[in-house]
């Protein structure tokens, strides 16, 4: 399989699934003439055209009410926020309309939308711009979240959200943009609401997903040199989520570390870890622990971004205290 990146893999979805259906167009800020923020549009304004590659003004909010009211008409938008952080500006339109309106009118009128937008810390974008907001998204009933970590998943999974009729929000980690891996040749898509083990261990699970499941799968290569067999759970969306490959995992380790880069508080991992405990209490040898990101704003210095944010040695450090439980 050739090694592309996961900005190119993001591309090839976008372009073949515009090839496909002719309902799919894309809307957002710079997602034309400039390719997009972070080039994952380049080069589809020259090959479809303006109307279905349509740059915007800076107005998220009237944005993605346009995409739910053409996606509420029978089209399938697909929007770009150059930020998950300018979500913010939009969340009455996709918490009170995008999230409801299929609900609301007894499933007589769906809304088949997708919103990409990218998130997450590392990158020196300080505390209005380096945010990682999943769990605002999750705790919204009617939205499908969906957070790839490797290209082969960022290209099959966005297809399949743009096929699905129910609204999906579409996390892109900014570190990911540039990392590459092997992408299956052919079209394909990736099932939503289906984990993937990435690898198989004895000792202890690590539940992760985005850029922390690419960080859980190095720290248990790091493991593996310690003795330690993890396995690893990317999760690959939020909602659905696949609760079932989780506790299949624990029955056989016994013990569990959640990951996430979102703040503690409030967040993913905890409710990662309540399930994990309703449905495999029984299974467990050790307490379940969570690693995350602090509960800071961001900071823009780079030594205490690091600290902000989980890195390698936190998981690894994590796993090594569990297994002596």
């Amino acid at each position: 399989m050739p090694e592309i990146t996961y900005r190119e893999a993001l591309n090839q979805a976008l372009q073949e699934e515009m090839e496909r259906d002719s309902t799919v167009f894309l809307l957002g800020e710079d997602v034309g003439l400039y390719g997009g923020s972070f080039k994952v549009t380049d080069g589809l304004l020259a090959g479809f055209g303006s109307e279905r590659v349509i740059d915007t003004p800076i107005a998220e909010g009237s944005v993605v009410g346009m995409a739910v009211g053409a996606a509420m008409v029978g089209l399938r938008p697909v929007v770009e926020l150059m930020t998950v952080n300018f979500a913010l500006l939009a969340m009455d339109q996709i918490v009170n309309h995008a999230a409801k309106i299929r609900y609301m009118f007894g499933g007589k009128a769906k809304v088949p939308m997708v919103i990409r937008a990218p998130g997450g810390g590392g990158q020196q974008l300080a505390a209005q711009h380096s945010q990682s907001l999943e769990a605002y998204f999750l705790h919204c009933p009617g939205l499908k979240v969906v957070c790839p970590g490797f290209p082969a998943d960022a290209k099959g999974l966005l297809k399949a959200a743009i096929r699905d009729d129910d609204p999906v929000i579409f996390l892109e980690h900014e570190a990911l943009y540039g990392s590459k891996g092997e992408v299956p040749e052919g079209k394909y898509t990736t099932p939503l609401g289906k984990a993937k083990i990435l690898k198989e261990g004895k000792d202890i699970s690590i539940v992760s997903f985005s850029r922390m499941a690419v960080l859980g799968l190095k720290a248990a290569q790091e493991l593996s040199k310690q003795r330690i067999d993890a396995e690893v759970i990317d999760l690959r969306s939020l909602n659905p989520l696949d609760i079932k490959a989780m506790i299949s995992s624990i029955k056989k380790t016994g013990r569990a570390v959640v990951v996430e880069e979102g703040w503690k508080t409030g967040g993913v991992g905890g409710e990662l870890v309540s399930l994990i405990m309703e449905n495999g209490f029984d299974y467990l040898d050790a307490p379940v622990r969570r690693v995350s990101g602090q509960d800071v704003p961001m900071p823009y210095a780079k030594n205490l971004e690091k600290l902000a944010i989980p890195q390698l040695d936190d998981i690894i450090n994590t796993v090594k205290e569990t297994m002596n439980k």
